[in-house]
């Protein structure tokens, strides 16, 4: 049996579970000669001793003559303990079992104005100064205040002010009621704990009903915090939360969690931490250390070292080797930022915004930047501050991006301001379209159709019928629109005007192979899930800012900034 280290000082005591007393009753006394009884002069607060205060009539058995059989509104005193009862069977010899009874009938006690304890049996032992109580039809009830303990068999250690059962009990206070196999109730420190099979139900002042689930359950009837030292379920009508560590303060409503916890809101989110603390009241949750935030009904998971999610505005942050996850097809996507936030805007337009050093990769598209903002209803993702897309052997870059999907897929790419397409084609040759604005549009994560407004410039290098590359095709106009099969151009147009030439390629000068803002930055390239992380530059470089922020914005810091 499990037991609390002030139980167990109790049973180093000597106390046990005690036999189930004689079921009978003293008022019928055997046929001996009644005596009255005599209460001696002496000093009757003697902490460890019990006195007979009163009784009706005092009896001795003559087989039994250092045993008092006494009848009718027996009184015993204990220190400042008093003890009630109809009849009683009074140990008095030392040879015998000394200050200790058997007690039957309207069974009480009482210390003060504060502590009662009711009962319809009892077994008192002075030698473990400690009382088994029985009741017969119902429970005992042991109140102190405004906390009850009941239960079938109720220990009452007197050495050390406990309450205890292991028969199945509860306790109940004004908010809560604790039910376990094995439990235990210290009146003076208000503690409580709880073994086996233990369950809280508690209502708090927002009329949320609270259960919880467990094992085992350290208890504080004033303050009302629960501790779960082992594996745990709180739930509620707000979602639920497992953790095998964790306090709970049921009259603040808060959670402070340990142990890699998850907290389940009634929306399908999931808070996942090393450390989670969890207000109930306000849906806010922060975590710290390897912080998993999962949001089902959007198919996003954030990721970081610490994040918080505010279950009533429906936001969520992430910060520290942060990572989103969106996973609503096969092809995950995975995007970085120092930061990463969603959160609905007053109209009700769902955001994610992340910056800065923004780096996502998927196996159709991979990018980077200084700053990403994701619009939900349009599913439309905003590139901005040096910004560069790559699909399959295509570089895209410009001064803003934006990427439209649908379903979750590349639908289309526009560059509303400067536009640069270069696309590999064999060592040092690219093909290459530049212009003021751009669209392009794709199916199927391939690029069918490109268009270029203003001031355009391209350079291509079209492949023989052998395959082999032998001449440069420079070109200018104001407009050009290129269709691709096979990832490959298949035709393209320039209106109105064109002016170009064609050089052999033995022939053509390296100014002749790049338009003047080229550049191929594939060493920015993402090229995995674990690519998108800043890398460490080598020692021969510069060093650069620490990649990783520190988290010392709170939750509620970054809500008031979302709000505004």
């Amino acid at each position: 049996m499990k037991h609390a280290p002030l139980l167990m000082m109790a049973l180093l005591l000597g106390a046990g579970v005690m036999a189930a007393p004689p079921r009978r009753s003293l008022l019928s006394a055997p046929d001996t000669t009644p005596i009255s009884p005599q209460v001696p002069a002496q000093d009757r607060y003697q902490p460890n001793r019990v006195f007979l205060e009163r009784a009706d009539s005092l009896r001795v058995d003559p087989s039994e003559p250092d045993v008092q059989i006494l009848v009718g509104s027996v009184t015993f005193r204990r220190g400042d303990m008093f003890m009630y009862c109809d009849s009683a069977r009074f140990y008095t010899s030392p040879s015998l079992p000394a200050d200790s009874m058997e007690a039957f009938g309207n069974i009480r006690m009482e210390q003060g104005d504060t502590l009662f304890l009711f009962g319809d049996e009892m077994e008192y032992s002075g030698a473990e100064q400690r009382a088994t109580v029985y009741g017969i039809g119902r429970d005992v009830r042991l109140i102190n205040r405004d906390v009850t303990l009941e239960a079938p068999v109720l220990n009452y250690s007197m050495a050390i002010n406990l309450g205890y059962y292991d028969q199945g009990g509860r306790l109940t206070d004004p908010q809560n009621t604790l039910v376990s196999f094995e439990g235990e109730y210290a009146p003076p420190t208000k503690e409580a704990n709880f073994y086996t099979r233990v369950r809280l139900n508690g209502v708090n002042a927002k009329g949320d009903t609270i259960r919880v689930f467990t094992d085992t359950l350290m208890y504080n009837t004033v303050s009302r915090i629960a501790e779960l030292p082992v594996f745990s379920r709180i739930s509620g009508s707000q979602g639920d939360i497992v953790t095998t560590n964790g306090i709970f303060d049921t009259a603040n409503n808060t959670a402070t969690l340990l142990d890699r916890s998850t907290v389940h809101t009634s929306g399908g989110n999931t808070l996942t931490g090393d450390s989670i603390v969890f207000n109930r009241a306000t849906g806010i949750g922060e975590a710290f250390g390897a912080m998993v935030i999962t949001d089902s009904a959007r198919s996003l998971r954030l990721e970081g070292d610490y994040g918080y999610f505010n279950q009533q505005i429906d936001s969520a942050y992430a910060t520290g080797r942060a990572r989103a996850l969106e996973f609503s097809k096969p092809d995950t996507l995975f995007l970085h930022g120092r930061e990463i936030r969603t959160f609905l805007t007053p109209d009700s337009v769902r955001l994610m915004v992340v910056n800065p050093d923004v780096r996502f990769w998927r196996v159709d598209l991979q990018g980077v930047c200084d700053s990403m903002t994701f619009v939900e209803p349009d599913s439309m993702l905003h590139m901005n501050g040096n910004p560069i897309v790559w699909n399959a052997n295509r570089q895209i870059f410009g001064n803003t991006i934006k990427v439209h999907l649908n379903d979750s897929t590349v639908d289309r790419v526009e560059l509303p301001d400067f536009a640069f397409v270069a696309e590999a084609v064999e060592d040092e040759f690219f093909n290459q379209m530049s212009g003021k604005a751009m669209i392009a549009r794709f199916e199927d994560g391939d690029l069918r159709e490109l268009e270029l407004n203003g001031s355009v410039q391209a350079i291509m290098l079209p492949e023989e019928n052998d395959s082999t590359v032998n001449k440069i095709v420079n070109l200018e106009s104001s407009y050009l629109q290129a269709y691709f099969k096979d990832r490959e151009i298949e035709r393209a147009r320039l209106w109105p005007e064109t002016t170009g030439t064609v050089t052999p390629l033995y022939l053509a000068k390296r100014s002749l192979l790049y338009l003047p803002k080229f550049r191929w930055e594939a060493d920015l390239r993402p090229t995995g899930p674990d690519d998108i992380f800043p890398r460490i530059p080598a020692v021969s470089e510069d060093p650069k800012e620490d990649p990783v922020d520190d988290a010392s914005q709170t939750a509620e810091e970054v809500t008031a900034a979302e709000k505004d």
